[in-house]
């Protein structure tokens, strides 16, 4: 149950196994989140090292370092940073980059904080550059400076603040400008979640939940949802509703595979906009190359939605490469849906196969 609060207008906001929250998942997540560290299941290393430097600050009497969380939606960085705040026995604040546009926006956030309050900053890579750069020295002299007035008469206030824990997140860690980055204390990157940890989270869930669920059902469910906590909760929340519905409401594997397939969402948590773009790239194209614009068109969505909602999940898991001449169906795409790929695209490199290599 390590989830983010985050909402996005995105098509990924609208599939089953999006990693980005709804207001139906906010919802949940609230009553799921763990309280502390002993609780947060999965980021072991993470974990050990967040909890070093907690209890340091805390033995020292100090606010704890800044923080920077890294890793794709859905895996836990919203609910570090309450457990931060937690263990420090401190409040929290809330915000996001793009609601910070202007150095002004900041500059009352940061004039507001109490001290030792965790400020969370989500999607810390999409704030506007005169507010970053007043970031800088807010995290490492707790002053800004305020301007007052425009043009020859403008001057320069400079504002105090108490110290204060910085907890950044981002989902794409490369945006953030060196000079950011290396104002925070420590860096953590959030990997995907193995099956046996989501398995765990299903059933600490489902418990919190009232679901029952035997170790098989969990098993299921864990293995579609794409190694995301935030996946996992929500795939569990559909198939207690089938399984209250069409079942006695116990969750087994064969009620979690029929449930999962009404929503079609298959056994290697693909769902319909993943598997049409690999129908279209083997069935309409041979599998590949073929340029991702034309691909778009071929499944009748956005060049977008194919690019950034399709293709991360689909290369991940090994199912479509990225060529120089275009997307790619590798074998494993081809035997996932069933059919024998052509000779010429057999091996262990798309990439090697279609040059010939």
């Amino acid at each position: 149950m390590n989830w983010d609060d985050t909402t996005d207008a995105t098509p990924d906001a609208e599939r089953l196994v999006g990693s980005v929250a709804d207001r139906e998942d906010q919802a949940v997540e609230a009553a799921l989140r763990p309280k502390d560290l002993g609780e947060f299941i999965g980021q072991e290393k993470v974990r050990e090292q967040l909890d070093l430097v907690l209890r340091a600050a805390r033995a020292r009497g100090a606010t704890a370092d800044h923080v920077l969380l890294s890793g794709a939606p859905g895996l836990g960085k919203t609910t570090l940073s309450m457990i931060i705040a937690a263990e420090m026995g401190a409040p929290i604040r809330i915000t996001s980059g793009p609601a910070i546009q202007h150095a002004g926006d900041l500059a009352a956030i940061l004039s507001s904080l109490q001290e030792g309050e965790v400020l969370f900053l989500d999607e810390i890579h999409r704030m506007s550059r005169p507010a970053e750069e007043m970031l800088y020295m807010a995290m490492e002299d707790y002053r800004v400076d305020v301007i007052v007035g425009k043009g020859p008469g403008a001057t320069a206030i400079p504002l105090e603040l108490p110290p204060f824990t910085l907890v950044g997140a981002t989902t794409r860690a490369g945006l953030l400008p060196p000079p950011l980055r290396d104002r925070f204390g420590f860096t953590a990157h959030m990997e995907f979640y193995q099956p046996a940890e989501l398995e765990r989270v299903i059933h600490r869930s489902a418990n919190l939940l009232d679901v029952e669920i035997d170790a098989h059902g969990a098993a299921e469910i864990a293995g579609r949802s794409r190694g995301t906590p935030r996946i996992a909760n929500r795939l569990l929340r559909r198939v207690r509703d089938y399984a209250q519905v069409k079942a006695d409401g116990h969750i087994t594997r064969d009620i979690a595979g029929v449930a999962l397939g009404v929503y079609e969402v298959d056994g290697r948590g693909l769902d319909r906009l993943d598997r049409a773009v690999l129908e279209a790239l083997i069935k309409l194209f041979g599998g590949g190359p073929v340029g991702l614009s034309t691909l778009a068109v071929a499944v009748g969505e956005e060049r977008e939605t194919v690019e950034e909602v399709a293709e991360p999940f689909l290369v991940r898991e090994g199912l479509l490469a990225r060529t120089p001449r275009g997307r790619v169906a590798t074998p494993a795409a081809w035997a996932h849906l069933g059919l024998t790929p052509p000779q010429q695209t057999r091996g262990t490199s798309g990439q090697q196969d279609l040059f010939g290599a």
